[in-house]
């Protein structure tokens, strides 16, 4: 029996300004003395009162704008309640039925739509930290998580398998560090993904009557695994006439395969009201035209200029939009290449494939210095009569069958000959020469 995988993501990205979501403390975070970025409004205290970050929210609309989102022109924030050890408050400042953002979409590479559900802002939680303490396990909490902005992009169910998923991701964290709203490292647990997984059987036209949520994965490659090993898994379930049950589940990489953590929740279970200490935020036409014109030029704008200006391969394209670093990089080497001498020494494409073939460490080898090396490559290493005549003895001594090959008119050794010579020379050597003096040996 064949199921239909029904596939949709909530992934969590941390934004990266200065100070957290509703005080000042400073959002650094990541290898911190513990709790030493912390204050009675992240840490939960009485009587502390929150005060929204304006830059967070801009940020937040922006990445909703990119992603062909509407923008809510009242939104606000809602408390959700749980208790957790990482949670001070007891709940969590978030958004529940205003976001920022809502109904976007994105198309993939094969011209499929998925469709995006919300793009809302809410705060960060604190660490646990698991360890050993006189020998006994504990765990510690650390604070400095705490009230870091965190924005979360859900979708709609609309993946059929992992490698859209996978497109997607990868899509999403590049546009994220164009926009330079988050360092997007899910090394650093700045981006945090979590897809939901269900199957839809045979003739089925409605979604499933649960979906099982996979938790807090930090890795492309974990994800896609952690997919395939739910629809096997849940295969195998279905197919033995039992029932699914909505619940949370864990990845573990040292076992590859998902673990069971708790039944999952339904939004009543968190009981959202609106945030008291907060009003509601409204946006006129006029802020967000003026929040869209910051977007700046994003990866596949600069593709399709990339390949119409500058006449590059899909391939040269791909790999010089990576990061906007490495194609600004670029773009400023080619403006260099223009100004030596007032002359163009190289095509783009020739840029191109010697900043990607030579693999050039961009922060520490300037665009100048480049074009320069590139600009050495290229000219020829001219010797003395007596030195080139010298290097052909030797080679002609060290290939003697080569040599007789050609007197026997075998024309092809002669490049196998003028390969020796330039091995000896190195690969600036003037060819020309080295073919006029090797005939001339050989007679």
């Amino acid at each position: 029996m064949e199921f239909k995988p029904v596939i949709g993501l909530e992934i969590h990205i941390e934004l990266k300004t200065n100070s957290k979501m509703f005080c000042g403390c400073s959002a650094r975070h990541f290898g911190e003395e513990p709790n030493t970025h912390c204050c009675p409004v992240c840490l939960g205290l009485p009587g502390a009162l929150p005060f929204p970050n304006k830059k967070a929210i801009e940020w937040t609309i922006r990445l909703g704008l990119v992603l062909n989102c509407q923008v809510s022109e009242e939104s606000k924030f809602d408390r959700k309640n749980y208790f957790y050890p990482d949670l001070p408050k007891g709940y969590q400042i978030s958004q529940y039925d205003q976001p920022f953002c809502r109904e976007g979409k994105v198309t993939l590479k094969d011209g499929r739509e998925i469709r995006l559900r919300r793009v809302h802002l809410e705060e960060d939680t604190g660490k646990l930290v698991h360890l050993r303490i006189d020998g006994q396990d504990a765990s510690l909490v650390d604070f400095n998580r705490s009230g870091v902005p965190l924005v979360e992009v859900v979708t709609e169910p609309d993946f059929q398998n992992s490698e859209e998923v996978d497109e997607f991701l990868k899509s999403l964290q590049r546009t994220v560090r164009y926009l330079d709203v988050s360092d997007a490292d899910m090394e650093k647990g700045s981006m945090r993904l979590e897809p939901n997984i269900s199957l839809q059987l045979p003739g089925q036209n409605e979604l499933p009557d649960y979906k099982v949520e996979v938790k807090n994965i930090n890795s492309f490659r974990f994800v896609r695994k952690a997919i395939e090993y739910e629809i096997a898994r849940q295969t195998g379930v279905l197919q033995k006439g039992e029932k699914l049950i909505q619940e949370t589940r864990g990845w573990s990489e040292s076992e590859n395969k998902t673990f069971s953590q708790r039944e999952k929740e339904e939004a009543h279970d968190y009981r959202y009201f609106p945030e008291p200490d907060i009003p509601p935020l409204s946006f006129g036409p006029e802020e967000v035209e003026e929040i869209r014109q910051q977007i700046p030029e994003l990866p596949e704008a600069k593709r399709q200029r990339f390949q119409r200006e500058f006449k590059l391969s899909p391939y040269q394209t791909d790999r010089l939009i990576e990061t906007k670093e490495l194609a600004d990089y670029y773009e400023a080497a080619l403006g260099v290449n223009g100004q030596i001498d007032g002359k163009k020494y190289s095509s783009p494409s020739e840029v191109a494939n010697w900043l990607i073939n030579r693999k050039i460490d961009i922060k520490t080898i300037s665009p100048e210095r480049m074009i320069k090396d590139l600009i050495a490559s290229k000219e020829v290493t001219r010797l003395g009569e007596g030195e080139m005549s010298r290097i052909v003895n030797e080679v002609l001594a060290e290939n003697a069958q080569a040599a007789e090959d050609y007197k026997k008119g075998k024309t092809a050794v002669l490049g196998f000959l003028i390969g020796q010579v330039v091995k000896k020379i190195g690969p600036q050597a003037d060819r020309q020469e080295i073919t006029r003096k090797l005939q001339e040996k050989l007679g």
